[in-house]
């Protein structure tokens, strides 16, 4: 079944736990990633990133998202990714995402402000979930204090935009990390959980370790975006023999992104989330 993510990542906030991102790139993924998530009876985001439109396009992502979200028997947030187009954005929203991300953290901070309002009074009024981002999550580690999200701006800017949820940086990055598990800054974080009243978001997360994770959740993440695990997962295992043919490959990638899907629905502690269809 296809939910939005507001009342969800709410009762992750209030319960201390979070919920997995999982961006999908092709139907093999997806399948996937909801497999893990019926599975273990939890809910799952399952998200398609704008720049992934080479690879796969919105077209082709929301088609794959609708019909396999809709058959799910546990919920299912379908979910724009990193959008900086708000046209895309919005077209996202007319033709059935759930749940949206507006990433104006390049911009001026009242830049980010106006945009961010803007898309967040189009969604709400088609009872969509708006997440957008302040201050920065790189793609390479940084030690450099100026990228950590500044606890006044955050409140600042989740008063002024009514975001449904923020995307916060204290560490991590996209990517491959070149300098092993990143240190993240667990003091920033319980300041912003204990001042910004809405769900916080953390980018990044793929190779950010375990231990790293699961004290960001307690610390009071309530949704971490994981990719590049994923899709290394997937390489590894089309790479770990040779296969009779291409739907023997295509199981051996599912298996591989599904155990791994279950092992973050663990360090997330999503098994505390309780549901009724």
């Amino acid at each position: 079944m296809l939910i939005t993510s507001g009342t969800l990542l709410k009762n992750a906030r209030k319960q201390g736990y979070a919920i997995p991102h999982f961006n999908y790139w092709d139907s093999n993924s997806l399948r996937a990633e909801i497999a893990a998530a019926e599975k273990l009876n939890l809910p799952v985001i399952c998200a398609w990133a704008q720049k992934h439109s080479p690879q796969i396009t919105i077209n082709d992502a929301l088609a794959l998202g609708l019909h396999f979200g809709s058959q799910a028997q546990v919920p299912v947030v379908l979910h724009l990714d990193h959008g900086t187009d708000p046209k895309i954005i919005k077209w996202g929203i007319e033709h059935g995402f759930t749940s949206v991300m507006i990433d104006a953290s390049d911009h001026t901070f009242a830049d980010n402000v106006q945009i961010t309002q803007d898309i967040v009074k189009f969604a709400h009024q088609r009872g969509v979930a708006v997440e957008a981002e302040i201050g920065h999550v790189g793609t390479n580690q940084s030690t450099d204090n100026s990228l950590y999200t500044e606890t006044a701006a955050a409140t600042s800017f989740a008063q002024q935009t009514q975001v449904d949820s923020l995307a916060v940086s204290i560490g991590t990055s996209h990517g491959v990390y070149a300098q092993g598990t990143p240190r993240l800054n667990f003091d920033r974080l319980q300041e912003l959980r204990a001042q910004v009243a809405i769900p916080l978001v953390l980018h990044g997360g793929s190779s950010s370790g375990d231990e790293n994770l699961n004290q960001a959740v307690r610390s009071g993440i309530t949704k971490v975006n994981i990719y590049t695990d994923l899709a290394n997962a997937s390489l590894a295992a089309t790479r770990s023999q040779t296969f009779p043919d291409e739907p023997a490959m295509a199981q051996a990638q599912r298996d591989q992104i599904q155990q791994l899907a279950e092992h973050y629905f663990e360090i997330f502690e999503t098994h505390k989330y309780q549901y009724e269809v």
